[in-house]
């Protein structure tokens, strides 16, 4: 069974240092729907329309009736071991530097044999359960999972080479006032993270949670204000080289269409939500990118929380509506230029949520609480995009039904 992973050591500067490398990347077109639902936790195979046929690899014609009509859907995680490996030599870097690395074939009840990273708990003949995840390269990779959990799963090597677990790492939280950051800083510490640094702006305007906050046992309050690039300039200076997650809580929310907005307060939710996720990223994004090597607490994540109307525009929140779209165009930009390190960037939407802006919507509205869990959830499982809420999920799917319907029904054009 996979043993407890023990607090890192004191990094020292004089020994040789780990480089960021990044795993065989290379895909087809047909092999990045893989990489598709691995983003957002799914496990989908392609199943032939024609014959029923389950395919692996994803390829572009049925292997068993050479239908073109393939369908990505939801498929069994079941499967079986039939054969092991332990590869003890590689000309690749990446794996040059993190041998042995543990291979096998599983046999899944849906049909196909496929070539999977092991976890280290199974052997041949044991019952497995099939898991898509993200690696270094930003590539969806089968790995073959314990079909019951243990206590210290989570810290086998090679399953945490492909997550962004918080455990032993430091994190940042950006805003103290955020509803999100105290239940946040405490799904954190029960994943094992290792301290928590809080940004709080006008620190004169202190909140009702700050002085709790403040006494929490590994945790910093420090000065930082997303729209004044000095003060983020200032914090990873002092905290850059440290930081080994980063999570951007800050928002500003006004309620109000475009055509009758005062453009002070427009202007005020883009430096926040657009403009201050590119100062983060600017100020904390290159130590953090040099440090993915570096083993049991290498920097992993960068996360934004977004509202789901960064997919299409709620017009009752209109201009904090295009601030969340441009955040999501920085995000995904952030996400191809952090991609040559293998630093993870996170995106996880929310419906509208149980604040004072969002006080005349009816329910359901997201409780801080569950925002906080897909967070945490998002790091343990390694994924790139979380949808939280019931509101969240179904703007999501109409979403990809078709987004002009979808834009139809939220402007009241709708049924």
């Amino acid at each position: 069974m996979t043993g407890a992973l023990p607090p890192p050591k004191k990094k020292n500067p004089q020994l040789r240092q780990v480089v960021p490398t990044l795993p065989p990347q290379m895909r087809s077109r047909a092999a990045l729907g893989l990489t598709a639902a691995a983003a957002r936790g799914a496990f989908l195979l392609q199943h032939c329309a024609e014959c029923g046929a389950v395919q692996y690899p994803p390829r572009d014609a049925c292997s068993a009736c050479l239908s073109v009509e393939l369908d990505w859907r939801e498929t069994s995680r079941d499967g079986r071991v039939i054969a092991e490996t332990r590869i003890h030599a590689s000309p690749d870097p990446y794996y040059r530097e993190r041998l042995p690395w543990r291979t096998g074939l599983v046999q899944l009840t849906a049909g196909p044999t496929v070539l999977c990273h092991l976890h280290g708990d199974i052997g041949r003949g044991d019952a497995v359960r099939m898991d898509l995840k993200l690696d270094k390269a930003g590539q969806g990779v089968m790995i073959a999972l314990p079909a019951t959990r243990s206590a210290d799963m989570a810290d086998d090597g090679q399953l945490r080479a492909l997550t962004a677990h918080p455990k032993h790492r430091r994190v940042l939280i950006t805003d103290i006032r955020s509803p999100v950051t105290r239940p946040l800083i405490e799904g954190l510490f029960r994943a094992g993270a290792a301290q928590i640094f809080v940004g709080e702006s006008e620190s004169w305007r202190r909140g009702s949670d700050h002085a709790a906050i403040a006494a929490l046992d590994r945790v910093s309050v420090l000065p930082l204000d997303v729209s004044d690039a000095a003060s983020v300039s200032r914090l990873a200076a002092e905290i850059g080289g440290k930081t080994d997650i980063l999570i951007n809580t800050a928002r500003h929310v006004r309620p109000g269409g475009v055509l009758g907005a005062d453009t002070v307060f427009a202007r005020e939710e883009f430096e926040i939500n657009a403009l201050g996720l590119m100062r983060l990223a600017q100020a904390f994004g290159p130590a953090m990118a040099s440090r993915t090597a570096d083993g049991v607490n290498s920097s992993v994540a960068f996360v934004n929380l977004l509202s789901v109307h960064a997919l299409s525009a709620d017009p009752h929140y209109g201009a904090f509506s295009a601030s969340q779209a441009a955040a999501l165009s920085i995000s995904q930009t952030l996400r191809a230029e952090f991609r040559a390190s293998g630093l993870r960037m996170i995106n996880v939407f929310a419906g509208p949520t149980d604040d004072e802006w969002h006080q005349p919507l009816p329910p359901p509205k997201v409780p801080a609480a569950a925002l906080a869990r897909s967070v945490v959830e998002a790091l343990c499982e390694g994924l790139e995009e979380v949808f939280c809420g019931d509101v969240a999920r179904d703007l999501e799917a109409r979403w990809r039904s078709d987004p002009k319907v979808l834009e139809r029904e939220l402007s009241g054009g709708g049924a």
